[in-house]
Order: structure tokens, then sequence, then C-alpha cells
């Protein structure tokens, strides 16, 4: 029987739609992610991505949930299980939202907002890969399919 673990994040840009995210104090191969994490046993996604916001900033996230993308790895020396996502669109927050942003230092340790081209060179290709596609699906309204975040070699 196919074993994964699943997680729910979201994706939130300021009002110039740069790309907010954490960095990971517990991560080094994945430094810089999206707010979210691990659903916990009972939740749904959305749950996971409102939980997971508030621990991880503060923020509440407003709903209705909006899809933005499906995430799906394969397993590897790094993490022996699928592992199956979902991105929600947390929208576009103010300088004073991201002011307020609250951080748990056991988890994280910094928030930014840059453009997304310049995540690239503080990013492992495929965590970019993941976030340019997310990128795209909010611009778009397309959601994003992204089967590559694999836990074998980058």
């Amino acid at each position: 029987m196919l074993k994964a673990t699943a997680f729910a994040c979201v994706y939130f840009t300021d009002e110039a739609d740069r790309p907010l995210q954490v960095h990971a104090t517990y991560s080094p191969d994945h430094p810089w992610q999206l707010v979210g994490g691990t659903m916990d046993p009972g939740e749904r996604p959305w749950e996971t991505a409102v939980r997971e916001c508030r621990e991880e900033t503060g923020l509440t996230p407003a709903g209705p949930p909006r899809l933005l993308a499906s995430v799906y790895g394969l397993p590897g020396a790094g993490w022996p299980y699928s592992t199956v996502g979902v991105v929600f669109d947390g929208g576009r927050l103010t300088s004073a939202q991201i002011g307020s942003v609250r951080l748990d230092p056991e988890e994280h340790d910094e928030v930014r907002v840059l453009p997304l081209a310049e995540w690239e060179a503080l990013m492992p290709p495929r965590d970019f890969a993941r976030l340019r596609a997310v990128a795209r699906a909010r611009r778009t309204g397309v959601a994003a399919y992204f089967d590559t975040w694999d836990w074998g070699d980058a």
C-alpha cells in the first residue's frame, strides 16, 4: 500500500506581487518555504493551511480557499514517503500585515519578500520551480500540477 505524507500551505505576496517566504531553521536542504506544514490526523487541507499559517506567522488567511497548486513528490533518501500537498492563495498582504508577522524561532528565523527572480539564487532548483509554478497559477488563474518535487537528487 502506498505510504504518503500530506501538507498544505499558503502563497502570500505583497501588494507588488512579490512572494513572501519564511526561512526554516530546521531544513538546510529547503531553507526558504511557503507558510504551511504537515497535516495532522483528521485535518482537511484548508484546515491545515489555516492552522499552520496562524502558528508560523500569526496571520489568518481569508477564505474561501482558492487552490493554486497540487504538489507531488516521490520518496527518496531524504524522505521515505511520497509527499502530496496543496498550495492555497493567501492573497496580497499590506506592509503593515507583513510587519506584524510573528515567527516561532524554533521553526523560522526570517520572513522575506522578494521579486520572484531573486528567489532563484536562494533556493534549490526544484523548490524554485515549484514557487515559479505557484506564482504562474496565481497570475493566470489556472491551477498548477507540480509533480516533480521529489526527495531524490536535486
